[in-house]
């Protein structure tokens, strides 16, 4: 897979996905273009490479001017970064968000500020977000619905990764978009790995989500990172709790024996085993946010 490449989901019909080439790296974001009635985005990216997904409604002979629905699973700019781009060539189209994180789509100032402090020299690799404009917001909230007209999206608030979080359960052929709430799928390995990032990671929270998905009993798992799932949707969740409960008590035990945030966080960035899927920079700059994350959690449940 290379940047740019679009595949067509196998578990559900029109439902496509966008190797998004986030942060120079194939296989790591996925942005989600939903051939319906009324045709969706569901997320988009860092904002760089928004051009991929109008390529790909073009692929599809979707006019730009027919999508109704950009539908940012959460405000995470690697999620919500190209909404504003996107809007902009989709003149017709709203954009669904939780309504938490709707004020921060209107005016991205203070998500500009957070993003720059979480990801470090990573910014670099980010486009500045456009505003969208607030009359072209619509606030979602837990138990909504988006109505695509051959399909519904039902959603569920899932706060442990960040409180504007939501994910899209497509009722027609039962698939669950995950947003961040499932973890990181990653294709060559074909494992689910941790993500945690600050400032409102919750490990609690984020468990209790899992079960969430779990009631959910998908058919299949759509990943913001990355694409469609092939494994056994419960394996895969239930194998994201262990993972994130594992992480959480590795870090714990580690600034309990080194007593400095910055020498747990080279640890763990030397201790990655994602440098030959990724390239190392991203490897480790991934792996540093997910522990100041995890960091961040320790200290407030103290």
């Amino acid at each position: 897979m290379t940047a740019g490449d679009r595949y067509e989901a196998t578990a559900c019909d029109g439902v496509h996905y966008v190797d998004t080439g986030m942060y120079d790296t194939s296989e790591y974001g996925a942005a989600y273009v939903v051939d319906a009635e009324r045709p969706a985005f569901v997320d988009t990216g860092i904002g760089t490479n928004y051009e991929y997904l109008l390529d790909a409604l073009d692929d599809l002979d979707i006019d730009p001017a027919d999508v109704e629905v950009i539908a940012p699973t959460h405000v995470h700019l690697d999620h919500a970064g190209g909404a504003g781009y996107l809007a902009e060539a989709c003149p017709n189209a709203d954009v669904y968000v939780h309504e938490v994180g709707a004020p921060h789509l209107v005016d991205p100032s203070r998500l500009v500020e957070g993003t720059k402090q979480a990801v470090g020299d990573q910014w670099q690799h980010y486009a500045e977000p456009n505003p969208v404009p607030e009359v072209r917001i619509v606030e979602l909230t837990d138990g909504d619905e988006i109505d695509l007209g051959d399909r519904v999206f039902d959603v569920h608030h899932a706060p442990g990764h960040a409180p504007h979080q939501v994910v899209f359960h497509d009722r027609r052929d039962d698939a669950l978009f995950t947003a961040d709430a499932a973890g990181i799928w990653v294709p060559p390995l074909e494992e689910v790995h941790p993500t945690s990032p600050p400032p409102n990671f919750d490990l609690e929270q984020c468990l209790d989500d899992v079960e969430m998905l779990r009631d959910l009993d998908p058919e299949s798992l759509l990943f913001g990172h990355f694409g469609e799932c092939p494994a056994d949707p419960d394996t895969v969740l239930a194998d994201y709790a262990d993972v994130l409960t594992e992480w959480v008590d590795r870090i714990a035990e580690k600034y309990a024996e080194l007593g400095d945030e910055t020498a747990v966080q080279e640890y763990f960035a030397d201790e990655s085993d994602l440098d030959d899927v990724w390239y190392p920079e991203r490897a480790r700059a991934e792996a540093r946010m997910n522990v100041r994350g995890v960091l961040r959690y320790l200290q407030r449940r103290e």
